[in-house]
């Protein structure tokens, strides 16, 4: 029996890193009925797009500015069209819901937000690692480095890096060097791990590893400049340790040593 809808929302829907498996099943079945589809054509496989129904009305908003994005949306709500925009990874992350959001709430207008897969855990899974490795870190900073879109000054990669834990940083490999620079003057030593993920599990995935020594040229050689997750911390490195969750003597709730 498939899921019912309500036209008179507007559905984000969170469309995963890459891998068009990779969205949710509800997400799957909004766009297998959606009249209207908004999704973010520079970001997200369009080959999810072979998801929606041949009649759908499918715009690109690469091109679209928020008054424009906001009135394909309005106008397909007042025709009770179901709509859904359609944005990359995880609409939690960097994903310019919120001022969306507030639009059409001005207009009366209710959403609804479906969670996605982001590309900070597409890009662990195609490496076949975790960020809260056991005694080495068991925290994570997502983040990214200052650019067209200020971070506030308490948020630099300085004052992140002084913990050196493991960090995810987005929307800045084209700046390679100055984020290698600003995070060894915080505090990580040169020959901390770095991974720099280019489009987490697409199938031109790219991986570079190396360390904040050797990453910026390594990067630059690679010719990335965009759409790319930048990995620091010990967590890519050779130490480990085993968790107590599994420890034949170690005891808990559901087992006694």
């Amino acid at each position: 029996m498939p899921a019912k809808f309500d036209p008179s929302l507007v559905y984000f829907v969170g469309a995963g890193p890459g891998d068009p498996e990779l969205i949710t099943l509800k997400g799957y079945q909004l766009l297998s009925q959606a009249d209207v589809v908004i999704y973010a054509g520079s970001l997200i496989n369009t080959e999810l797009l072979n998801y929606c129904k041949p009649e759908a009305a499918c715009h690109d908003s690469a091109s679209l500015n928020l008054g424009q994005i906001i009135d394909l949306m309005a106008t397909g709500v007042q025709n009770k069209k179901l709509v859904v925009r359609l944005q990359t990874g995880d609409l939690s992350l960097y994903g310019s819901i919120r001022e969306q959001g507030e639009e059409l709430t001005k207009l009366g207008i209710g959403f609804s937000s479906i969670p996605g897969v982001s590309s900070f855990l597409g890009a662990a899974s195609v490496m076949g690692v975790e960020y809260t490795v056991p005694e080495v870190s068991q925290s994570l900073v997502i983040t990214r480095m200052s650019g067209r879109t200020p971070t506030p000054e308490k948020e630099s990669l300085e004052s992140f890096a002084q913990h050196q834990t493991s960090m995810a940083i987005f929307l800045s490999v084209q700046e390679i060097s100055e984020v290698v620079s600003r995070l060894t003057s915080g505090g990580y030593p040169a020959k901390t791990p770095v991974a720099v993920v280019y489009k987490a599990t697409w199938p031109d995935c790219q991986i570079v590893k190396g360390t904040l020594e050797t990453i910026a040229e390594q990067v630059t050689d690679a010719g990335i400049r965009k759409t790319a997750l930048i990995l620091v911390g010990e967590f890519l490195g050779d130490e480990y340790h085993y968790s107590k969750l599994y420890d034949a003597g170690f005891s808990h709730e559901y087992r006694q040593a």
